[in-house]
């Protein structure tokens, strides 16, 4: 008996004081992150209040004019199923420079904000052909090192903006959201930005190899804010989100207050708003009668550079351009930026459409071509509304 009262007192004391090291490990400064991801789980769509977040103001609001045919198409019952397991909250079509339809479930509506995730890539994308055509970056090939001497390249072969943008820079960087200690979580639930973007090694040759690597657009971002003396919310105000007339003030997530953008990810709009980048490329970079981005840089960015292998496939890079993906479905030859829960906006120039999908879920199921399937679904919706208008006045 005393025997196992001694045993059961070593098995109480061994785990009070793990329970006190876990608790300690915690609380360590540089373990603010993993508390976070312990609390909040997985990234939501709807954790922007959780961080402090710097405002990209629209400074122009105009809402979209309303087609003729507004509404007046409903989403086929076909459908319904498959975007309720997807959990979608908005879905959004323009055609023709006008709003043909929109549908929100849950509480969503169109005011409110929805995280863009890794949408946001593109977005600092277009951010970087503003830098360039205002003359505070060069052009696409100009070294990395002249930022940032921390990156010069590796054996031999220099490190230029085209690699971070093409996502062929060569560094080490594990993108894995459901892995605690990946730098991924340490990116979103971290206080720390810098750190964990300069603790990039490069290992490889860039423009060699096509890697997904969240903490290569991170580096743009502070690339953005280098050259142009601004933060990246600022600027893209200014550039984009004012002059394009988007209805709404975006809230883009910081590491830490008066920090820098979790730009990789973290613009939070809402699908009308975001429907105005689809709109962008549409017109080929202009609004109106203002060119906001040279064409030419559009044109490269939603271009997949197929001189770089996909890694993961180890095939031809037929799919990612400059931080913008590309698919062919029916014929057509898509470009759409792309969040990991579904966020999703497509260009159809045979159709002159955007469509915009948000919601809290997607298909862990490939295509052939290495996208979600569910996209399938949202194409075929949005193709089935527009086929109802025809050849009628919209």
């Amino acid at each position: 008996m005393v025997q196992r009262m001694t045993t059961a007192k070593k098995v109480c004391l061994t785990l009070i004081l793990f329970v006190c090291g876990l608790a300690g490990f915690l609380f360590l400064p540089a373990n603010y992150y993993l508390r976070r991801a312990i609390v909040h789980l997985h990234p939501k769509i709807d954790q922007y209040p959780i961080f402090e977040n710097r405002i990209v103001t629209a400074g122009d609001p105009h809402p979209w004019q309303k087609a003729e045919m507004y509404n007046l198409l409903s989403l086929p019952a076909a459908y319904e199923e498959p975007f309720r397991k997807y959990e979608t909250v908005a879905f959004v079509i323009i055609r023709e420079g006008k709003l043909l339809f929109e549908e929100y479930w849950e509480d969503y509506s169109p005011r409110s904000h929805s995280n863009s995730f890794s949408m946001a890539k593109s977005i600092v994308s277009l951010a970087i052909g503003c830098a360039i055509d205002d003359g505070f970056i060069r052009h696409i090939d100009q070294p990395v090192s002249d930022f940032f001497p921390e990156f010069p390249g590796y054996n031999g072969k220099t490190l230029t903006l085209r690699h971070l943008l093409t996502m062929s820079a060569g560094v080490h960087f594990q993108e894995a959201y459901t892995t605690p200690f990946s730098p991924t979580t340490q990116l979103y639930y971290g206080n720390d930005l810098h750190k964990v973007t300069f603790h990039m090694k490069e290992n490889e040759e860039p423009g060699i190899h096509f890697i997904y690597q969240s903490g290569v657009t991170q580096l743009l971002t502070f690339i953005v804010q280098k050259a142009t003396g601004e933060s990246i919310s600022s600027y893209v105000s200014r550039k984009l989100w004012t002059p394009m007339q988007a209805e709404e003030n975006a809230l883009w997530s910081l590491d830490k207050k008066d920090g820098i953008e979790k730009a990789y990810c973290c613009f939070n709009s809402n699908a009308r708003d975001f429907a105005r980048f689809g709109q962008l490329l549409l017109n080929k970079g202009r609004w109106e009668d203002r060119q906001l981005i040279s064409a030419a840089y559009l044109q490269e960015a939603i271009t997949p550079d197929t001189s770089l292998c996909w890694k993961e496939y180890n095939e031809p890079n037929t799919y990612y351009g400059f931080q913008f993906w590309r698919l062919e479905y029916q014929g057509m030859s898509i470009p759409y930026m792309r969040g990991i829960l579904g966020q999703y906006v497509f260009v159809l120039p045979e159709w002159d459409a955007v469509v915009v999908r948000l919601g809290r879920k997607r298909s862990e199921t490939r295509t052939s071509q290495h996208y979600p399937d569910d996209i399938n679904i949202w194409l075929s919706a949005a193709i089935s509304i527009l086929s109802q208008t025809n050849d009628q006045s919209i």
